[in-house]
């Protein structure tokens, strides 16, 4: 079997999020915890031999402790390839991941909901924040 996915994000996520918490769960306990009854699912995902069923989403990102939206954003480009994925995202939004949520929630309270522009000024200082 040939692993047409193999170098996509979504395969490295799910190799990487399975190599990390190997310490704690087995493949077949995230197979299952993920729905999949066959366990080796999870080395196909991995391999990119298989795509993530947008099905098994929610479920699978629980099961690898990683924000569905985010695992939603990579099985998109997977399945459906990055231009299609592209126009999904310009008609629907870009999902958010919680993570994001959580800084857009601190702006709005930061900025007593005030709706603040991003300007040259706070893209600065943003920016600074990660060292770019």
């Amino acid at each position: 079997m040939t692993a047409p996915h193999s170098s996509s994000p979504a395969a490295k996520l799910v190799a990487d999020r399975v190599r990390d918490l190997a310490h704690r769960k087995t493949q077949a306990e995230i197979a299952a915890a993920a729905g999949f009854s066959n366990v080796n699912m999870i080395s196909y995902l991995k391999t990119g031999k298989s795509k993530i069923p947008f099905d098994r989403v929610p479920s699978l990102a629980k099961a690898l402790e990683v924000d569905p939206a985010y695992l939603m954003r990579l099985a998109l480009d997977q399945a459906i390839g990055e231009t299609a994925a592209k126009a999904i995202v310009e008609i629907f939004g870009t999902p958010a991941t919680e993570n994001e949520r959580a800084w857009l929630d601190e702006i709005r309270d930061a900025s007593d909901n005030t709706d603040p522009r991003l300007t040259s000024r706070s893209r600065s200082a943003l920016r600074g924040i990660f060292g770019k």
